[in-house]
């Protein structure tokens, strides 16, 4: 299966910390995140951390549960699927979080993912809807935490 990658960023006027922990606090994530209608950390897991699960669902409806495969406060979360929609094989994200001396972080998302046929033959279309998402995510992400 063909991988298909790639990643967006964003400066943000805010230290490096406050903006992973704000990222990874599910009780924010509603807040910033407008790709999502539903984000919970799942089978008990009270904070996000190295092999928590959680479960989001898009507002298209689209659900995905994901794992913590890396979790270095402050400067970089991963996540894979471990469970969701049948048109992906396989999907991986990472946020990376630069500190700037300015005091500024950038932040960085770098999606990975492989999709099953016949979904592969939309791979353009799927790509650039996520890739749009995840402007727009960042957008949010930094108005909401730059206005706070």
């Amino acid at each position: 299966m063909q991988q298909i990658k790639f990643s967006e960023s964003i400066i943000i006027n805010k230290p490096a910390a406050q903006v992973f922990d704000y990222t990874q606090d599910y009780t924010n994530r509603l807040a910033w995140d407008t790709f999502l209608k539903e984000a919970i950390l799942i089978n008990g897991a009270q904070a996000a951390g190295m092999h928590v699960k959680a479960y989001c669902v898009a507002h298209n409806g689209i659900g995905m549960e994901t794992e913590y495969v890396s979790f270095n406060r402050p400067k970089v979360t991963a996540v894979k699927m471990t469970k969701g929609p049948y048109m992906f094989s396989s999907f991986l994200g990472s946020w990376t979080f630069k500190a700037l001396s300015s005091g500024e972080t950038e932040v960085i998302f770098l999606y990975s993912f492989s999709l099953r046929f016949p979904f592969n033959l939309l791979v353009f279309f799927i790509k650039h809807n996520l890739q749009k998402n995840v402007r727009q995510r960042l957008k949010d992400l930094k108005m909401n935490l730059e206005q706070s």
